[in-house]
Order: C-alpha cells, then structure tokens, then sequence
C-alpha cells in the first residue's frame, strides 16, 4: 500500500465514524440535545452521560451527534447542488468555446471569486440571520465557483479532442458527446472537488456560527457550541475540546479522502 492509499484510506476511515455516529448517534443514544437539565451541568464523563453535559445540563453525546449531522447534511447538500450548477455551467462555457456564453460565464465567475466566500456567505446570511436557507445560499453561491473552472479547462480540452470531433461529424449529439467523451474524465475531479468542498463547508459554517452570524443557540451546532462552552473552558476542557475534536476529524477525514495528502 502506497502513501497517497493509506492516507485515504485513514481518511474514509475517520469519515465512516463520523457519519455513522451522526446518522446512528441519536437512535442509539435516546437522548434530546436540547433538553436542559441545570441540575446536571458541566458533568464530567459517565456512565449516565457517556460524553458529560454542558453548562445547562444537556446531554454533550446527543449534541454532538445532532452537531455532525447538521454539519455533514448542510455541507453536502450546499455542495451537491453547488456542483451541479458549476459543472453544468463549465460544460456549457466549453461548448461554447470562447463565445459570448463563455466570456459571460467567465465574467461571472470571476465576479462571484472577486468577494472573499466567507464574506459573501455573511452579507447574504444578513437577510435573516440564523435561519437555515440564507446560509445554505450563501454557502452554494460561492461553491460552485469552485467546479466551474476545472470543469471548463479539462472540458475544453477534451471537447477539442480527434475521438470527439470524430464523433460530431458521425452526427453524434451533444448528450452523447458528454456522457460517453466528457463524464467519465469529469467524474474523478468532481468527486474530488465535492470532497474538498464539502470539507471547507463544514468549516465555514462552524466559522460562522463561532462569530455568531450562522446558526445560532439552542441549535447543535459544533461552532456555536464551542461559544457557549468557552466561558468554561477552566471547570470543564472536555466539554470545550469534544466539538473542536470532531470538527477536526471531519474536515481531516474529508481531506485525506480528496487526497490532500498530495498537496
């Protein structure tokens, strides 16, 4: 096994047990995240509370679980249809090969790069902040920028390829051309892509709720739980530290499964 496979496969690996502790998490646990219990707060770990509670008693492992599966759910969803529309988009501008659809979309493009993403994310999250659909917005207006160039560079050199020119002139359509010439160069890098989007996703939106302009208490949210715990941080790190370490597993599981290794 070679370098860049083992860290994959470490990477599909820390993936796997994050996705199955958000998707099996509160089955197994039976347990509400919200639910307070000021009596019990900052309880250290046990045999009642596997992951301890926070500062209002409420359970850290029912939590964390309602955490990553927002986190992974709203990242994947944002990027899914994120990579749809700039592949979509970079297919279209290849096609046109350097015509007026091109140049705008290729206008478009390099106006939406021309804001930080992050700062694009939060001027539309302004519209109602702590609501899902505006941070879910602004998370895929500045995504699919990211599939859209790739995209566009390796379908326009495989559009001007002699198998694909040959099959135009056997008469050939346009679907045709893309799903047996285009789709199986463009899977491998959109995959990527997606792998890596999703990471930086889950980042930002951890980032935002941390600055307190994504979602927002009571939601289990990782970035905004590391808010609430941070006053304490002293009478209980654990509590602090679990959200920061599962974020750091996501987005590092993600990574090495894009390959990031390789960078």
């Amino acid at each position: 096994m070679n370098r860049t496979t083992l860290f994959r496969a470490i990477g599909f690996a820390l993936l796997a047990a994050v996705a199955i502790f958000a998707l099996l998490g509160p089955a197994l646990i039976e347990a509400d995240p919200l639910r307070q219990n000021l009596r019990a707060a900052l309880r250290p770990p046990s045999a009642e509370f596997l992951f301890g509670t926070d500062h209002l008693g409420r359970s850290m492992l029912a939590r964390l679980a309602s955490a990553a599966r927002l986190s992974l759910g709203l990242a994947a969803a944002a990027v899914l249809l994120a990579g749809i529309i700039g592949t979509a988009l970079g297919a279209i501008a290849a096609a046109s090969r350097g015509g007026a659809l091109d140049r705008a979309l290729s206008g478009l493009c390099d106006a939406t790069m021309a804001l930080p993403g992050l700062l694009t994310v939060v001027l539309i999250a302004a519209l109602a902040p702590g609501k899902l659909w505006p941070l879910y917005a602004g998370l895929v207006a500045t995504q699919w920028v990211e599939f859209f160039r790739p995209v566009r560079a390796l379908a326009a050199g495989r559009l001007a390829a002699p198998d694909v020119e040959a099959a135009r002139l056997f008469g050939f359509g346009g679907w045709h051309v893309f799903r047996r010439h285009l789709l199986p160069e463009l899977t491998p890098l959109v995959g990527m892509l997606a792998a890596f989007g999703v990471a930086s996703t889950v980042l930002a939106v951890s980032t935002l709720s941390f600055v307190g302009i994504g979602l927002r208490p009571p939601t289990p949210e990782l970035g905004s739980m590391m808010v609430e715990l941070l006053p304490h941080y002293a009478d209980a790190p654990w509590q602090l530290l679990a959200p920061a370490l599962l974020l750091f597993a996501t987005v590092l599981g993600l990574r090495l499964a894009a390959g990031g290794d390789e960078a």
